[in-house]
This record gives structure tokens, C-alpha cells and sequence, in this order.
């Protein structure tokens, strides 16, 4: 695939407002450098994001999601973080069913101290899908099956 030398990676990640946000948030506060190519929308808990919410993503154009919580046995929740693994493992099921590439999701744990692994994560994630290029596929699949993904 030919790439846009200006195109920059849309990266949406949703991040657990207790463990990983707070993370990002000590990575900025701290002056860690990592590129500015991610979004991240806070969610009460890991185990509360729907995978609709990343079909959408990827529906209205993001390159790739990542999802981030607590540690196991850190939850804020008691067991959100081990809900979101489950969903996770079987999500990526459907993932290769439909043809997205699973390397275009990333899950990970990162607690509220982590603000280096945090930004080391980014980096490596951001890095990984500029060598991807831009993930246009998924409108290609919707095109082919002549429907609309409606949520």
C-alpha cells in the first residue's frame, strides 16, 4: 500500500480511568516523551468497554485500538479488568472472522505508577502501526457485504 508521507497514525485507546489513565496522566505530568498519535477515551473500567465500541472505532476511521486496565488482582472493580481479558480473547476471534487484522489491536495492563511503561507502550504501538500504514480495509469489508455496521 501506497503511503501518504503526511499521514499519521489515528490511534483511539480506551484506558481505565483508575490504572491507566491515571499512568498517561503521570507520564505528562512527569515530561515523558511518547508521539501525540493517541486519543484516549477514559472508561469507568476496563471490563466496561463493549466491542461495539471498537467496531465503531475502526468504523469511523481509527488505524487501530488499544485497550489498557488495571493489573489482575487490581481492580478497582474487584473483577472488571478479568471481564475485559474474556471479552478480549473472544473478540479477537471475531476480529479474524471478519478479515482486521488482530496486530491492529493492542491490550495491555498498566497501573497508575507505570507512567514509563505507559509511554514506552505508545511509542512501540505508535511505531508498529506507521509501518502498518493507514487500516482502510474495514470499509472494504463493509462495502463487499453491502451493509452498515448499526449500532
Amino acid at each position: 500500500m501506497k503511503k501518504d508521507k503526511n499521514w499519521e497514525p489515528k490511534i483511539i485507546a480506551y484506558v481505565c480511568n483508575w490504572c491507566t489513565y491515571s499512568g498517561a496522566d503521570l507520564a505528562g505530568t512527569t515530561r515523558l516523551h511518547y508521539p501525540p498519535f493517541v486519543k484516549l477515551i477514559r472508561v469507568t473500567c476496563s471490563g466496561r468497554i463493549d466491542p461495539h465500541f471498537i467496531l465503531k472505532t475502526f468504523e469511523t476511521g481509527a488505524d487501530a485500538v488499544w485497550i489498557s486496565g488495571c493489573h489482575p488482582g487490581d481492580c478497582h472493580y474487584s473483577a472488571g479488568n478479568y471481564h475485559a481479558r474474556r471479552k478480549f480473547l473472544l473478540f479477537l476471534e471475531l476480529l479474524k472472522f471478519m478479515g482486521i487484522p488482530e496486530d491492529r489491536l493492542l491490550f495491555t495492563w498498566i497501573s497508575a505508577a507505570e507512567a514509563k511503561k505507559f509511554a514506552d507502550t505508545a511509542t512501540a504501538f505508535i511505531e508498529k502501526i506507521k509501518k502498518l500504514g493507514p487500516f482502510t480495509d474495514f470499509h472494504k469489508l463493509i462495502e463487499k457485504s453491502n451493509a452498515k455496521l448499526i449500532f
